[in-house]
């Protein structure tokens, strides 16, 4: 694909996301149902999250942005913390999850640990990237943005 119709692609995908959370948004006004109303705001959420990952793929699809040594360490440091919240999180779910009874929150459940163990291998991929120090190649900033990233986190997504 050409770097114009790339470039394109990137911009009508940011409205199109854009579009999803303004007509969700908009909608959550009529729901009731504390659930649905929470999957909705979740889906929104992850629809204005994919509108700034399309947004950074635009800024690296010509060229990925050099970082400092002090910033490799930053962000090392960073991704660690997190890495380890994210399995204190699915420590904590996995636990319960033998012990809830109800289908309805079983799902709810399910689908938040679905999306911190993406969370969690995003993470170990960008650490690895990271940590290597290697020169970052436009291959490995595809597969960290569009392989591995939690797109629809929300139930059913």
């Amino acid at each position: 694909m050409l770097e114009n119709e790339m470039k394109e692609f990137f911009k009508n995908q940011i409205k199109l996301e854009h579009h999803i959370v303004e007509s969700i948004t908009n909608s959550l006004k009529n729901v009731r149902n504390p659930v649905v109303k929470q999957v909705l705001r979740a889906i929104a959420f992850d629809s204005q999250k994919h509108a700034g990952i399309y947004h950074a793929a635009m800024s690296i699809s010509t060229v990925t942005p050099a970082l400092t040594d002090k910033e490799y360490k930053e962000l090392e440091e960073i991704t660690g913390k997190h890495i380890v919240d994210e399995k204190k999180a699915l420590s904590a779910l996995d636990k319960i999850m033998p012990e809830v009874k109800s289908d309805k929150i079983r799902f709810l459940l399910e689908s938040i640990a679905a999306d911190e163990r993406k969370h969690h291998e995003l993470l170990e991929k960008l650490v690895d990237l990271i940590v290597k120090k290697e020169a970052i190649l436009e291959e490995d900033w595809w597969e960290i943005l569009w392989k591995n990233v939690p797109f629809h986190g929300a139930p059913g997504g």
